[in-house]
């Protein structure tokens, strides 16, 4: 298929920049192709806003940086009317969110009421600005950072409903050593950037999401991904479960694994491969569990715990 053409050329381009990284590429064409949002986490050091800027140049896209500290305001972001004296009126100014990917550096660094005015760009990839409302680029893809180490030292936590609406979680972890032996290479006598070649166009990205509309999903697969989704409402060592919301990512999620690997059909590995990106973030685990567990351990034991079902053709 095109899509899987398209995609190695996309690695081959960001590797230029970003070594070890090909698994998460996948997971960031995946979000892009469903209109959804990344979550990334990991330590300071480890390549996250290379790797969104590099991937924001082999998809044609523009690239916006926000640096989220506690002193950021909402309109920092989404953009100002201000009064021009020569015109003598109000002019709009749009903030750095009309881009094509949005890094939201330690988003977990500013206030609520800032992490909040993402959430209409996010949800209806639209700003409004004093009563004006600004339709946003296509695509849109916002990837926020945070830092696990320092999530109580200064830091606002997310609240339940910004967290729903990130499609993935991303983890990155330290690169091996062949990998951080590459990078040496790469970078040792500076961050200067390889120049990286778009191979997918918008228009690539648009017809590819009509053949995302078209991925299909048996009753099989169906009732294995509601087994996984329901079973986190009533696990004991959940307190707040999968939304519908999370439902439907979980298939758009799968759908979109599916297409990567040259299918039309999903598989109920898809399903089991893409689970832990689209559930870890939205489960809250009870009091008692979180002493012990992660929520990423009790995804892995809850996928573990329901059979995998056999896998028919379409």
């Amino acid at each position: 298929m095109e899509l899987v053409k398209k995609l190695e050329q996309l690695k081959i381009e960001i590797s230029k920049n970003v070594v070890g990284r090909e698994h998460e590429v996948e997971m960031m064409v995946i979000a892009l192709l469903n209109n959804g949002h990344i979550l990334m986490e990991s330590v300071p050091g480890t390549g996250k806003t290379l790797l969104a800027k590099t991937f924001a140049r082999g998809i044609s896209g523009d690239f916006s940086r926000i640096q989220f500290t506690p002193d950021v305001l909402p309109s920092d972001i989404t953009g100002i009317q201000f009064f021009n004296p020569k015109l003598q009126e109000f002019e709009l100014k749009p903030g750095p969110i009309v881009t094509n990917i949005l890094l939201a550096d330690e988003i977990n660094r500013a206030t609520p009421r800032t992490q909040s005015s993402l959430l209409e760009a996010m949800e209806e990839n639209q700003v409004t600005i004093d009563g004006h409302t600004i339709s946003l680029k296509s695509p849109f893809l916002v990837i926020a950072t945070q830092n696990p180490v320092e999530s109580q030292q200064g830091t606002f936590q997310l609240p339940v409903a910004q967290m729903d609406r990130f499609f993935i979680k991303l983890s990155l972890g330290y690169p091996e050593v062949n990998e951080e032996r590459e990078m040496i290479k790469k970078h040792r006598f500076g961050t200067a950037t390889t120049d990286v070649n778009s191979v997918i166009s918008e228009e690539d990205i648009n017809s590819i999401k009509e053949e995302l509309r078209n991925v299909k999903l048996t009753e099989v697969v169906e009732e294995y991904l509601l087994q996984i989704t329901r079973k986190t409402r009533n696990h004991p060592s959940i307190e707040l479960g999968i939304s519908p919301r999370g439902t439907l990512a979980l298939v758009k999620a799968a759908q979109g694994r599916a297409l990567i690997h040259g299918r039309s059909y999903v598989v109920p590995n898809d399903v089991k491969e893409m689970a832990p990106y689209v559930l870890g973030h939205r489960i809250y685990l009870s009091a008692e569990a979180s002493l012990t567990m992660t929520a990423e351990k009790v995804v892995e034991d809850l996928l573990e715990s329901i059979p995998l079902p056999v896998e028919v053709e379409v």
